[in-house]
C-alpha cells in the first residue's frame, strides 16, 4: 500500500464547490515579504555560494543588504502603490532589525511566525523542542504586537511529523508550508482539529526563480505577470489565491526593483477585479463560510 500523510484527501480543484471572495471578486492576492536574520558563521546558506562557503562573510553580508537597504525600498514601492503585504519575520529582527517591525506595524501589515533565525531549521527536532520553539516565536510576536500570530510558515519549510499537531495545538490557524493547491483547505492534526493550508509558491518564489534556477529579472516579471492574467482568467469559474512570495536580500536590488514594478504596477491596473488582502483574511473568510464549501471542512 502506498504510504500517505493522512493530512487531506484528494480533491480535484474542478470538482468543488464555488464561492466568492469579498465583493464578489474571485482571484485573491497577497503579497508575503520573508523578512530574515541569519547566524554569523553558521547554519544554512541560501543557494549562491557551494555549500562551503555558505557561511562565509559574503554570503551573511550579501543576505543582510534585505535588512538594511532592500526592504525600504519594497516599503518605497508598495507605499506608492497601495499594496498591503504580509511578513513571516524571524523572531530575532525584533533584537537586531527592531525598525522593520515597526514600519510593518506602521502599515498595518500582518506578521506571521517564521522561526527566530533562519539559520535553523525546526522539522528535525524532537517534539518538546519544536513545541518549545514555537511557544517561543508566539511568545516573542505576542509581546511586540499585542496579539499573538494567527498564521505559521516554517524556516525553510521545514516540517517534522507533528509540526501541523503542534502548531494546532498552539493556536495557530493557517500554516504556509505546503503548496499543493491554488485554494485554501483544511488539513487534519491528531487532536481532531484542524489547521487551513494556506496557497504558497515554490516556482514564482523570488529566491527559487532568480538564485536557484538562476532565471533573469525579466523572466521573473514575466512568470508573475503571466500566472496573474491567467489566474484572473481561470478565476471566472472558481475562486483562487495568487501568492507572490519576496525576500528583501534577492528583489531588492535596484536592477531587480525595475522588473519587480512592473508587475504590481501590472497587478494595481486590475485592482477592481481583485481581492487584494493578506493571508489572515483569506483565512477568516474560509472560517466564514458555510460547512463543506472547502476541502477538509467536514
Amino acid at each position: 500500500m502506498l504510504e500517505t500523510h493522512g493530512r487531506y484527501d484528494h480533491s480535484s480543484i474542478v470538482s468543488r464547490p464555488v464561492y466568492d471572495w469579498p465583493d464578489g471578486n474571485r482571484l485573491a492576492v497577497y503579497v508575503a515579504l520573508n523578512v530574515e536574520v541569519f547566524a554569523w558563521g553558521r547554519g544554512k546558506g541560501a543557494g549562491v555560494a557551494p555549500p562551503d562557503q555558505a557561511v562565509s562573510a559574503s554570503v551573511y553580508s550579501w543576505r543582510d543588504y534585505g535588512n538594511r537597504v532592500g526592504i525600504w525600498r519594497l516599503f518605497e514601492m508598495f507605499d506608492a502603490l497601495d499594496i498591503p503585504c504580509q511578513a513571516q519575520i524571524n523572531t530575532a529582527v525584533y533584537e537586531h532589525c527592531p525598525d522593520i517591525p515597526e514600519r510593518l506595524r506602521a502599515r498595518g501589515d500582518e506578521i506571521l511566525g517564521h522561526g527566530v533565525t533562519n539559520s535553523d531549521e525546526q522539522g528535525g527536532l524532537p517534539e518538546d523542542e519544536e513545541r518549545a520553539h514555537i511557544e517561543e516565536v508566539t511568545r516573542a510576536i505576542a509581546e511586540n504586537e499585542g496579539a499573538p500570530p494567527t498564521g505559521w510558515m516554517s524556516p525553510w519549510l521545514s516540517n517534522s511529523p507533528v509540526t501541523l499537531d503542534l502548531l494546532q495545538e498552539a493556536g495557530y490557524r493557517y500554516v504556509m508550508d505546503w503548496t499543493h493547491d491554488d485554494q485554501p483547505v483544511w488539513m487534519r492534526t491528531r487532536s481532531g482539529g484542524r489547521i487551513l493550508s494556506m496557497p504558497y509558491p515554490i516556482e514564482t518564489n523570488d529566491n527559487r526563480a532568480l538564485v536557484w534556477f538562476r532565471y533573469s529579472s525579466d523572466d521573473y516579471a514575466g512568470m508573475l505577470i503571466d500566472c496573474f492574467d491567467e489566474m484572473l482568467d481561470q478565476s471566472t469559474a472558481m475562486p483562487l489565491v495568487f501568492p507572490i512570495s519576496l525576500h528583501p536580500f534577492v528583489v531588492g536590488r535596484p536592477y531587480r526593483m525595475r522588473a519587480l514594478r512592473r508587475v504590481f504596477e501590472h497587478i494595481a491596473r486590475h485592482r477592481d477585479r481583485i481581492w487584494l488582502t493578506r493571508p489572515g483574511e483569506i483565512c477568516r473568510h474560509v472560517e466564514s463560510l458555510p460547512a463543506g464549501m472547502v476541502p477538509g471542512d467536514g
